[in-house]
């Protein structure tokens, strides 16, 4: 009898096991993978680089100081920034994900496709 109270307790228990699966599948690995990738991005820059921070600014870096990096945002302008404000490379055109003119729909003037009170 009490071997059939166990099966029964475990088998409740199932679903729950199985949301905790799907969740460490869905969210949990895919976030310390992207994790990972940016610390070896942030580990792996060099004087040169043209990178991006978390803010939005572009710019090539131009001096390291330990956890501090010189990033040249402008010509004759250097921000220090922490190193872990760097969150990647910007895409070259035509690299995969990157936008381009060619590839985004450009209302033109005199376009009247999408002319309000049309349709």
């Amino acid at each position: 009898m009490s071997e059939r109270f166990l099966l029964k307790d475990l088998l409740s228990l199932l679903p729950i096991v199985g949301i905790f699966l799907i969740f460490w599948l869905f969210v949990i690995r895919p976030a310390s993978r992207r994790q990972k990738e940016l610390r070896e991005v942030q580990q792996a820059l060099v004087v040169g680089d043209e990178v991006i921070t978390n803010s939005g600014f572009f710019g090539v870096i131009d001096s390291f100081d330990g956890d501090r990096i010189g990033l040249r945002i402008a010509p004759d302008v250097v921000v220090t920034i922490a190193r872990q404000a760097i969150v990647g490379k910007p895409r070259e055109e035509g690299e995969p994900g990157s936008d381009s003119a060619g590839d985004r729909a450009v209302d033109q003037p005199g376009d009247d496709r999408n002319a309000p009170g049309e349709g």
